[in-house]
């Protein structure tokens, strides 16, 4: 015969392996424990009468065992579909809760809101546009820094052939030989260009 006060002796005084200790408070990992707390009402071992309230894909259901199906563990939780309708639902509580014990029926209540509320925001965030997240290969990013790393340098290096080009033009180095990379010889003398015409319209305007 199943007596509660011993099952809860042996579970709060030695092992529990639902049991989840921390510095101010013990909490409970049982699927079935209607607030999360490890204590003498909460515990759905040491209470052979006892009833909760959980989710499964977006539905409500009530869990109740009674003592009278101890001796069938299959059959030991009574699964009842709670109605999508909050006010509904919470008549369904206090229809199947009627006789049971104030604490219970207050806990199962409290559950019940706090599902219904987060079920809720699950379809509002579900009906808001979100970001389509992309995965990309590692190797492609790899392959994708390279390229950027090299084109970066090679940049760099068309830059600072440019500017030297423009010093030497400019101190007439080479004299009339021009024998320089194509590209940016034609850049840099575009760069002359455009600095003659505006030194020639500073003086027309002074």
């Amino acid at each position: 015969m199943q007596h509660d006060e011993v099952i809860w002796q042996v579970i709060n005084y030695h092992h529990c392996s639902f049991k989840a200790k921390t510095e101010k408070q013990n909490f409970c990992r049982n699927e079935y424990n209607v607030t999360g707390l490890c204590n003498r009402s909460s515990c759905p071992l040491a209470n052979s009468r006892y009833a909760t309230i959980k989710e499964e894909d977006g539905k409500c259901y009530l869990y109740m065992k009674t003592i009278e199906r101890a001796h069938t563990p299959k059959n030991l939780w009574q699964k009842i579909k709670l109605k999508k309708n909050y006010a509904q639902a919470l008549e369904q509580l206090d229809q199947h809760l009627q006789y049971w014990p104030k604490f219970l029926v207050h806990k199962n209540k409290q559950r019940l809101t706090k599902i219904t509320q987060y079920l809720i925001r699950m379809r509002k965030l579900q009906l808001k546009a979100k970001p389509k997240l992309i995965t990309m290969p590692a190797r492609t990013e790899k392959r994708e820094k390279r390229r950027e790393a090299k084109a970066e340098v090679a940049a760099r290096l068309d830059r600072a052939i440019e500017g030297e080009l423009l010093k030497r033009l400019q101190s007439g180095t080479y004299g009339d030989i021009y024998n320089f990379p194509l590209k940016q010889y034609e850049k840099v003398l575009d760069q002359q260009e455009v600095e003659e015409e505006e030194e020639e319209q500073q003086e027309e305007d002074v």
